[in-house]
């Protein structure tokens, strides 16, 4: 089990996870990036999908851009942690976890945050990355089809029957977590891709995701919802935080645009990180409070 406590100082680690595809991770990370490094922060992002690569995509598409145009867009220290071909599965995920654990090593006392993009399919990296975070993201689109990776609904009470694969993974990651450094994993679920119409599904789903995040000590956030603008902006590496009216003059910002913004900055808010000084209090007092225990604790949802 790898610990990330060292006398070093150490970055915040915001793990983006969902073992089903198409929930909006990459869309999602990409603007959480974005956020920090147009706050000032200093920003690694790792991505662990080695296959799909979306997310290094996204941040290959930016640097092309900003080249091609002399903008001066942020970019991030960005990682991609490549695919090994050993034929036996021990050496594959040794190798892989060497490459992984050699770049955090890298860059944990270089930046203040660290974004790591895991696959959509369950895996030891994925849950490496998990048990590190101090922050989970896990994006979830507002439908029960999707709600399955959380948990099983009774199709009568619509109460929550069982946890799925996924909660039982996050669950552990917490446990693995408190043992290796004594650290709390703050898990967000983040409904993306929200309708803007009231609807009885809409409801219904939020009741039964404010049950379960009850019994998985996660809380709930509003993301992203459904819009044009953002895969208009995916081959050009840029998010609804850019100011697109100075780097595009002949496509100035909508509506639609300045929705999205807002979206992003009511999720940062939420998510709560340590970007302000109200917050840097809240997890330095959590820190102080850590180091007082002598041994690991019980927690909702471990």
């Amino acid at each position: 089990m790898f610990s990330v406590k060292s006398n070093q100082k150490q970055a915040h680690v915001i793990v983006c996870g969902n073992e089903k595809g198409g929930s909006g991770k990459t869309t999602t990370i990409m603007h959480l990036t974005v956020a920090l490094l147009n706050a000032g922060y200093r920003v690694a992002t790792v991505d662990l999908d080695n296959r799909q690569q979306s997310f290094s995509r996204y941040i290959a598409n930016r640097e092309l851009f900003t080249k091609r145009f002399g903008l001066n867009l942020s970019l991030p220290d960005h990682h991609t942690i490549k695919q090994d071909y050993s034929d036996y599965i021990s050496d594959k995920e040794n190798n892989e976890l060497v490459s992984f654990l050699d770049v955090i090593t890298d860059v944990q006392a270089k930046n203040d945050f660290i974004l790591i993009d895991t696959p959509g399919h369950d895996g030891y990296l994925m849950r490496m990355a998990h048990s590190m975070a101090d922050t989970l993201v896990t994006p979830l689109n507002d439908s029960y089809v999707d709600f399955d990776v959380l948990g099983q609904i009774d199709p009568e009470t619509g109460k929550v029957d069982q946890l799925s694969h996924y909660a039982r993974t996050v669950r552990e990651a917490r446990r693995q977590r408190r043992i290796a450094d004594g650290g709390l994993l703050d898990w967000v679920v983040v409904r993306n891709r929200l309708t803007q119409i009231n609807s009885r599904n809409k409801e219904s789903m939020y009741n039964s995701l404010n049950n379960l995040s009850m019994q998985l000590g996660c809380r709930l956030a509003e993301g992203i919802s459904e819009r044009v603008i953002f895969r208009e902006l995916f081959p050009k590496g840029l998010t609804a935080l850019d100011d697109l009216d100075a780097i595009m003059p002949n496509k100035r910002g909508t509506a639609s645009h300045l929705a999205a913004r807002q979206e992003v900055r009511s999720l940062i808010t939420v998510l709560k990180l340590p970007i302000d000084e109200l917050n840097k209090k809240r997890q330095e007092a959590r820190d102080a409070f850590l180091e007082k225990q002598s041994k690991p604790i019980d927690t909702i949802g471990m």
